[in-house]
């Protein structure tokens, strides 16, 4: 499994108002270059979420189910990938002193990609989430960044 965390400087509630936002994964996701509402209301349970993944002139469209979500906490989400299978994807998010601390768990469920996982794709995985979580970092602490200022608050320190 490729687990991996990272501390961002907002509080667990920004945190968790950028993931409640289905249609922010490709400000933030990897590899997603747009997503939109499908299903339900997103993040509750059994929602979903259509992610595009562009590819040179070609787009995939696939489909992100929430399965599990504990509000502003937890969020476990299947990733379907057509013919590559799905995986599974936990975010928690725990507060961190005035900060948060965000775990992501992810782990092939079925298809080739649960056939074909060895170390040499956790290593990807790792990098990828490391990027991930970069980006994550990056669209909250700009996002309400903002408003402190506009707030007259001091902005935050990388």
């Amino acid at each position: 499994m490729a687990v991996r965390h990272r501390v961002i400087k907002r509080s667990p509630r920004d945190v968790w108002a950028v993931l409640a936002d289905g249609t922010r994964y490709g400000d933030w996701v990897v590899g997603t270059s747009a997503s939109y509402p499908v299903r339900g209301e997103w993040p509750q349970v059994h929602s979903a979420i259509c992610y595009e993944v562009r590819i040179g002139f070609l787009t995939l469209t696939n489909e992100t189910v929430v399965r599990a979500c504990v509000d502003g906490r937890e969020l476990e989400l299947e990733a379907q990938a057509g013919p590559l299978g799905s995986a599974r994807i936990a975010i928690e998010v725990r507060p961190w002193g005035e900060h948060s601390l965000v775990i992501i768990d992810e782990h092939p469920l079925k298809g080739v990609g649960g056939t074909l996982h060895n170390v040499g794709v956790e290593a990807l995985i790792q990098l990828r989430h490391r990027s991930m979580l970069g980006r994550l970092a990056e669209v909250c602490e700009k996002e309400h960044q903002g408003t402190e200022q506009a707030r007259g608050a001091s902005p935050l320190r990388s």
